[in-house]
């Protein structure tokens, strides 16, 4: 077997099964999980109208690229939400993926230049665990720069040596952040995009947080490179997807989008990988992709979630509403991992210590002391957790 799976550490939520392993929660209450990102709104109708409705295309082989129609209506979204002036070129700078997930992972497989010596991926702590398991299988070293509070989870260049920088091939960034909902503004794209020149490193940009915002749109990849005037998107690669934004998770349904030069030998890659999308996933995506007031109702739905729990909790917990994402990184009163566990135990609520999503570098986890709360649940059971994660912190207010 290849050895580099040993490599591998367990994702987070082996971690929280293995903590929360011998604890009986209690039975007076009902279990609400808060601890995974997975989205629990309806799927609009219109979408699994247009997966049913397309069901003959199993008799099919399916494409690499996707369709005409797929990549069109990708392409067409993409001009719309980010304001291009310069068109995106559906067949040179689009490519369906199967989820971001498997998108993200593969394209460090396609980029990584192992012949080169020690290559380097970099990688925002805390972070998505499979940006360190692409980079590691990959055959490169993971290296972290830690995101936060203090600096408004900001993009630090300046953690990493000049010796690191040289050696990194891949860069990933997540805006709006996971766990913390930060979104880059223009002037730590602009670092980035000069680093990226200086290094020659690709920038691998995830959003697939990026249609769950309160008031305005989050600044995109592709939208700060068309205002600094690189309209090649030069060494840049977005990660999109419609499990957020839609509701469909189970459709495994993204795009990557940019630089046509690396697209094109991502799609030889995946050609051999052989990971084409379903045909009546790929006629349900484009009609998901082409509709925006499904995606203006789902962001209701969490801005209401948002508005009534941090008034739930706000008298107990130092709460902040991230700039985007249906999550709430909260700093919590002990460690991370004693509070999920007692809160799991005395109240049958399940949230994600924070430490579990990051790792220690100089000298600091910048996940401990904090829990990630995914508000995915529907209204009334997220306010009845938010209740009883209030009457939990009391309690320790209390000692």
């Amino acid at each position: 077997m290849n050895p580099l799976l040993d490599l591998l550490q367990p994702y987070p939520f082996q971690k929280l099964a293995a903590l929360f392993k011998g604890t009986q929660p209690n039975p007076a209450y009902t279990p609400v999980s808060l601890h995974i990102g997975e989205p629990k709104h309806t799927t609009p109708q219109f979408i699994c109208d247009a997966l049913s409705s397309n069901l003959n295309g199993l008799a099919n082989y399916p494409t690499t690229v996707g369709s005409d129609a797929l990549r069109n209506s990708i392409a067409s979204w993409i001009q719309r939400r980010y304001k291009l002036a310069a068109p995106i070129d559906a067949k040179t700078q689009v490519l369906p993926v199967n989820g971001s997930r498997e998108a993200l992972f593969s394209f460090a497989q396609a980029v990584i230049d192992r012949t080169r010596e020690q290559p380097v991926v970099v990688c925002p702590n805390p972070f998505y665990q499979i940006y360190e398991g692409a980079a590691l299988l990959a055959g490169a070293t993971p290296h972290f720069f830690n995101t936060l509070a203090e600096d408004d989870f900001a993009l630090n260049v300046e953690q990493l040596s000049e010796e690191v920088w040289q050696r990194t091939q891949l860069i990933y960034v997540c805006s709006p952040g996971n766990p913390n909902g930060h979104v880059m503004p223009l002037s730590e794209w602009k670092t980035l995009f000069e680093m990226s020149d200086r290094y020659g490193f690709v920038i691998a940009a995830d959003e697939c947080y990026s249609e769950i915002y309160f008031d305005t749109p989050p600044l995109g990849a592709l939208e700060a490179a068309h205002q600094l005037g690189r309209n090649d998107y030069r060494n840049l690669v977005i990660f999109s997807s419609l499990s957020k934004r839609s509701n469909v998770p189970g459709m495994r349904s993204g795009f990557v989008a940019g630089d046509a030069k690396i697209l094109e030998r991502f799609t030889l890659y995946r050609t051999y990988h052989g990971c084409a999308m379903n045909p009546a996933v790929q006629a349900a995506s484009a009609a998901a992709w082409q509709d925006e007031a499904h995606v203006a109702e789902n962001r209701r739905l969490y801005a209401e979630k948002f508005s009534q729990v941090v008034d739930i909790l706000k008298p107990v917990l130092p709460v902040v509403l991230p700039d985007a994402s249906f999550y709430l990184w909260l700093r919590v009163p002990i460690a991370d991992t004693t509070f999920a566990q007692a809160l799991h135990r005395d109240y049958n609520v399940t949230v994600l210590p924070g430490s579990f999503l990051a790792r220690e570098v100089r000298g600091i986890n910048p996940g401990e002391n904090y829990v990630r709360i995914a508000l995915v649940a529907p209204l009334a059971e997220t306010l009845d957790a938010a209740h009883r994660i209030a009457e939990f912190t009391k309690t320790l207010n209390s000692l």
